[in-house]
């Protein structure tokens, strides 16, 4: 008999993807949302610095806050899920995701956004990991969860790069505040499909342990205090009392947060996942192609709409040879996974990275066409190492630890979005301009531009060819990315 309720108490799996299509469209579209909104606001930077009288700092902490509270929180809201259910904070993430970004209306400075887009960051903070997690909960079959996560990796870059096209396209025609008000009903269809496919998690799925809050709190100030000890460097100087202090101050908070995780009886994150190599390098992969993703979008929406003098949607136009690699490079991201294996595959992929910013470093004065052909070289290999990083990652954690295998996988990615924006917006502010002049630059400003863009891109390709090289280098010779056909 108590086989028979454990067995009826098991989460309803399905047998193929499109037995599984209602849920699985409604945690893609979850996934799409939250990732396009990273990605989204950038195209109407220029237009909010119009409207909100906002310089380069704000513009950067308009992008930066979002993705600061999102990787901040990504690890407590699996910890949450994984004790109280991952279809119910996954249902309330969504709907603070649809309420909050309704309250856009009430925004009338640079710092309601900003404030705004932090609070975003914590709903969606609570989506992004669970919809991962509930993906691979929906099957039983290795194969069909293999697949099932290819298809939520895909929809979710797709949705970060689409998020400067879709933006584009819109202020052609609306005001910016439109592109977090269609939040609302976008979260309330994925809301309902959620509600009508997903199944509950079942009390065996489920853990106790307590709740890390210290550990959040220190993992969310050690991210805080250095992207803005990086702000305050370029408004107050870098040898600023001030500056100085926030930068010991984020360095007291890792070792806090260290210490923290290595002693406490439940921690958020148990540190000795890190031992096995594949975590270890897939998270140091992932975080470095997202330094790189982001400051390349950062650093290009303002070259096409500033330098150039484009309009919103023609600079999101612009961006199409990274969607189209994105969603064209999946042949060639698996082959080298099934020729090579994750590690040699990996680090394929982030050399190119690193040669495709390079190549931006010369390109970025030699017009367009240069600029895209980089682009492509640029996103082969990021679609490479981020999807063999995700599989290798969440492949290498235990069972019933997917939750934390996906937040970990996001939470590096989110936080190498906060560090590749503050990083470009920081290194602009101090090789161009702290203030963006409105109307047409100048040519003595434009050439300034160029120059700091090279430095900038120069910088990344040596940062980041080097973290996701090392990360991958680090990972098994595993083909498991065979299975995902």
């Amino acid at each position: 008999m108590q086989r028979t309720l454990v067995e009826v108490a098991r989460p309803r799996t399905y047998t193929s993807l499109r037995a599984a299509a209602i849920p699985l469209a409604a945690l893609c579209l979850a996934f799409f949302v939250e990732m396009a909104d990273n990605t989204l606001m950038t195209i109407a930077l220029p237009t909010i610095g119009r409207d909100l009288g906002a310089g380069t700092t704000a513009l950067q902490w308009v992008t930066g806050a979002y993705s600061l509270t999102f990787g901040g929180l990504l690890l407590s809201a699996g910890s949450i899920a994984d004790r109280f259910g991952r279809r119910r904070v996954l249902t309330v993430g969504l709907a603070l995701f649809g309420l909050i970004s309704l309250c856009v209306l009430l925004v009338e400075s640079a710092t309601g956004l900003i404030a705004l887009r932090a609070a975003l960051g914590v709903a969606a903070a609570a989506m992004a990991p669970i919809t991962n997690s509930l993906v691979f909960r929906l099957f039983e079959d290795q194969a069909l969860r293999m697949r099932a996560m290819t298809v939520m990796i895909t929809v979710g870059m797709s949705g970060f790069i689409l998020g400067p096209v879709l933006g584009g396209t819109a202020l052609a025609h609306v005001d910016w505040r439109w592109l977090l008000l269609v939040n609302a009903p976008l979260a309330l269809i994925a809301w309902l499909g959620v509600r009508a496919g997903v199944p509950e998690d079942s009390a065996e799925g489920l853990t106790h342990d307590k709740l890390d809050i210290p550990g959040s709190a220190l993992s969310i100030a050690s991210i805080g205090l250095a992207c803005y000890a990086l702000t305050s460097g370029v408004e107050r100087g870098w040898a600023s009392p001030i500056t100085l202090g926030l930068a010991l101050a984020a360095v007291a908070a890792v070792v806090g947060f260290v210490w923290r995780e290595r002693t406490a009886a439940q921690p958020m994150l148990d540190l000795a996942v890190f031992r096995n190599g594949a975590v270890r390098g897939a998270s140091l992969a992932q975080a470095g192609t997202s330094i790189a993703m982001a400051g390349l979008m950062f650093g290009l929406i303002l070259h096409f709409q500033y330098a150039y003098g484009w309009s919103p949607l023609v600079a999101g136009l612009a961006n199409l040879p990274l969607i189209a690699t994105m969603l064209l490079a999946t042949p060639f991201s698996e082959a080298l996974g099934r020729r090579f294996g994750h590690r040699v595959a990996a680090a394929i992929g982030g050399v190119l990275v690193a040669a495709g910013l390079g190549g931006l470093a010369w390109g970025v004065e030699h017009g367009y066409v240069a600029i895209a052909v980089c682009m492509v070289v640029f996103t082969m290999g990021l679609r490479t190492v981020m999807t063999i990083g995700a599989v290798a990652l969440v492949s290498a954690m235990p069972e019933n630890r997917t939750s934390l295998g996906a937040a970990l996988n996001d939470a590096a990615q989110e936080v190498g979005s906060s560090i590749g924006t503050a990083l470009v917006g920081t290194l602009i502010a101090v090789l161009v301009t702290t203030s963006l002049p409105f109307g047409a630059w100048l040519p003595e400003l434009v050439s300034s531009f160029f120059a700091g863009e090279r430095v900038v891109y120069a910088v990344l390709a040596v940062v980041v060819g080097a973290l996701a090289v090392w990360g991958a280098l680090t990972l098994s010779d595993s083909r498991e990315v065979e299975e995902e056909h």
